[in-house]
């Protein structure tokens, strides 16, 4: 994978640099039309800055190094850079380059998936695309989950909201991520207080297929129901003596086109009525082989606007076992996932199941959207 991004850079920096030389080229014969003309009026050229004489080579070099910031302080010297800098096959570079190792993407911020597959050549002749729009949309997105969860003013504003009786949000989480993974991301949510403090113990269970356990942060309670395709018995057995498996989630149905349809089994199918968003656990290892269009089909199941409100907000956390593991990129997940044909708000998180990383930033997206939900 990351060679893969090794060998697509490469491409588009040397396509860069072909397309602006021919590009900047014709802006420099206008230039030195047009200084021409005003030498022939008596007026006295203005002559070029130091960078500005650099070869056009250098100057794509040095630009495909630069952050937003550092460009938009470029952009604002001259006429000249505020026009280099907005060019779109450079944000197309920078997307290329920073967005797979951005940790969190949401409904509002991810690029559509031709960024990465269309050709050069079909992308120099369509500039419907705003790269330039599509980044800054994924930058704010990535920044947002970066910042601290509690703003300094958090403090009282929890201790205010701690006066006020509220109920408890209540989520349903599932996912290959839940039963595949070497480190349980459950248990050691549950057996780490000191970043996720338990506010109750598992109250009860469905069918044997999950449990609901009460946290709480920033004096926020919630509750999370656990459902899993398999018993815990079945789990601990390994896959390969697992032939047949009963999904314990699910109903199969094979339509004559050769698709299959999803649909909850009853018991989930009521508890979905009750919730007020989901988590869904994506396996995000490299080395595993992954059945996407399966996976889209059970969340859209889950979803099913006939089982409850349509906006409830879907969180996805983008997990590995350990940071020993490589990760697939949460944009290359979501595309795989489609998420972007879900009609909710959603974010995808990346997140590590041994520390615990990123689950945090996904839990706090969570419950502010259900509190943004609740309030309208």
């Amino acid at each position: 994978m990351a060679s893969d991004w090794r060998r697509i850079e490469t491409a588009l920096r040397g396509s860069l640099r072909l397309f602006f030389r021919d590009k900047w080229a014709q802006r420099g014969n206008r230039k030195e039309a047009s200084e021409a003309d005003q030498e022939e009026g008596g007026q006295e050229a203005q002559q070029p800055s130091a960078l500005e004489a650099l070869p056009i080579d250098v100057q794509l070099y040095i630009m495909s190094f630069l952050t937003p910031k550092d460009l938009s302080y470029l952009g604002s010297t001259s006429c000249y850079w505020r026009l280099a800098v907005q060019d779109p096959l450079l944000w197309r570079h920078f997307l290329i380059r920073d967005v797979p190792s951005w940790p969190a993407m949401d409904w509002k911020s991810l690029p559509e998936a031709k960024i990465f597959d269309r050709s050069l050549p079909a992308f120099h002749n369509d500039a419907s695309y705003d790269y330039m729009a599509a980044y800054k949309k994924c930058y704010s997105c990535c920044k947002q989950s970066l910042r601290s969860r509690q703003p300094t003013y958090g403090a009282m504003a929890s201790f205010f909201q701690s006066l006020i009786t509220q109920a408890e949000p209540r989520f349903a989480m599932f996912g290959p991520g839940l039963e595949d993974l070497s480190e349980s991301l459950m248990h050691k949510m549950m057996g780490t207080p000191e970043i996720l403090p338990l506010a109750g113990i598992p109250s009860r269970q469905i069918h044997g297929i999950g449990s609901g356990v009460t946290f709480h942060l920033n004096n926020q309670k919630f509750n999370i129901l656990t459902l899993y395709s398999r018993i815990s018995k079945e789990r601990r057995r390994p896959k390969e003596e697992d032939s047949t498996p009963i999904n314990k989630i699910f109903h199969a149905e094979n339509n004559p086109d050769g698709t299959t349809q999803y649909t909850l089994i009853d018991h989930v199918k009521n508890m979905c009525g009750l919730i007020d968003g989901f988590i869904y656990v994506a396996d995000a290892e490299v080395h595993k082989k992954h059945n996407r269009p399966t996976e889209f089909a059970q969340i859209m199941a889950m979803l099913d606007p006939a089982l409850g409100p349509s906006n409830r907000p879907l969180l996805v956390l983008s997990c590995i076992s350990d940071a020993e593991m490589k990760r697939i990129p949460c944009v290359y997940v979501a595309h795989q996932l489609q998420l972007n044909l879900l009609g909710q708000p959603w974010l995808i998180q990346d997140t590590e199941a041994a520390s615990l990383a990123g689950l945090l930033d996904g839990i706090h997206w969570l419950l502010k959207q259900t509190e943004h939900r609740n309030t309208q």
